[in-house]
Parts: structure tokens; sequence; C-alpha cells
């Protein structure tokens, strides 16, 4: 199975290059963030066309995400336990990979910035309660994919200067230290088992059952 994720930054707006990739890797379930739209504007039948159902979980003009998939999936959720604000930036269904029930989880993780204001402590709290549904997921025994945009920049080797992004909120030790927390819950970083020094800020996450394991 082909499961992909992308920051799109408006999914009406790169929909010809979504459609162009969809066409010509055709993954199983490619998960969008950013999508900018709410689902009454979301070009379903455009990407049905192509052989792709979306879920949707939209907002006008600002974040959201959503999950495409050449076969129909159930148990979708759109909120995060605990979110008073309720922004659109989570959405999560049960897939079956191997006769195996799996929990996917895409998000879109506040940016933060400036680190001033009220942005910055909605990230924080926002990862907390995020970490904490995932928590609550590995303590039944649930196998977890998560894939989205996570606005963290983990270690210096992900950026050219990390220099200029000591007191920014993508780099901050706090949040960095937040998402190592979700990573020591037993997840690997897709991205830095096949790439070890190469910039990137968006990547996916995987946990399956008790130990780890990668998938592309």
């Amino acid at each position: 199975m082909k499961i992909s994720t992308w920051n799109v930054n408006s999914v009406r707006a790169r929909l010809e290059n979504i459609k162009k990739y969809l066409k010509i890797y055709s993954p199983d379930i490619l998960m969008l963030q950013e999508i900018k739209t709410e689902e009454l504007n979301y070009p379903f039948n455009e990407l049905e066309q192509i052989g792709y159902f979306s879920y949707v979980s939209g907002q006008k003009s600002y974040n959201g995400v959503s999950i495409l998939t050449k076969k129909k999936i159930n148990d979708i959720t759109k909120s995060l336990p605990g979110d008073k604000i309720k922004q659109a930036r989570i959405i999560s269904a049960k897939i079956k990979i191997k006769k195996k029930n799996i929990d996917l989880i895409n998000i879109y993780v506040p940016n933060g910035n400036p680190v001033d204001t009220d942005k910055y402590e909605y990230k924080k709290k926002w990862l907390d309660l995020f970490i904490s549904h995932v928590e609550k997921k590995i303590k039944k025994k649930i196998p977890i994919i998560i894939c989205g945009d996570f606005n963290v920049i983990p270690d210096e080797d992900d950026v050219y200067n990390h220099e200029k992004y000591l007191d920014d909120a993508l780099f901050r030790v706090e949040i960095r230290k937040k998402y190592r927390r979700l990573i020591n819950l037993g997840f690997s970083d897709i991205f830095r088992i096949f790439n070890k020094k190469r910039v990137i800020i968006h990547f996916g996450i995987i946990k399956k059952g008790p130990g780890r394991r990668i998938m592309v």
C-alpha cells in the first residue's frame, strides 16, 4: 500500500497538480493539508472522476485536511478531543492493511507564529491534546499511522540555516520536545529513515502494534 502526504496550500488552486500526481503515482491513499476550503466547495466530483473518494474536514480560506482513497473507508472523525477552538486540523479514519485494522490520522498542526501571541499558546495546547489522544490509542494497542504537516523543525539539519529560526515557533525547544515526546511513544520518522541530512519540514510517522515499522 502506498500512502502519500502533501500540504497543497489550497486544494482548488492546486487541483490540476493533484490530479497529475494521482495519475502518475497512483497512491492508494493521499493525505492533504491546508486545503483552504469548506466541504461545499471541495472538488469531490473532479477527484472521483479519476478514481478517488474524498473525506474532508474543511474551513473557509484557512486550514483544512482531507483524505483521498481508491476505496471507501469508514469511521471518519473530524475533531480533536478537548480542542475548544475546533479549527479544521485533523481527520482520521480506519483502514485495513494485511487484514489488520489501523487508525489513519491526518493532521495540520498550528504554525504558532508569532511566538508572543495566542497563536503560539494554541499550538502548544493543540500538540498536548493530540499527544494525549494518541497515547490513549496506544494504551488500547491500536495500530496508528500519522501523516501531515507537523509545523516542526525537529533538528538543525532540517533547515538551511537553523540560526534564523531560533525564536520561531517551529524550532523552539519546547515545541521540538513535544514532537520528540510523540516520536518516543514508539513511532518512526519515515523521512528520517531514508534521508539523514536533507532539508524538509513535512513528513509522516508510523506505529504498528507494539513495535516499529516503516512504510512508504
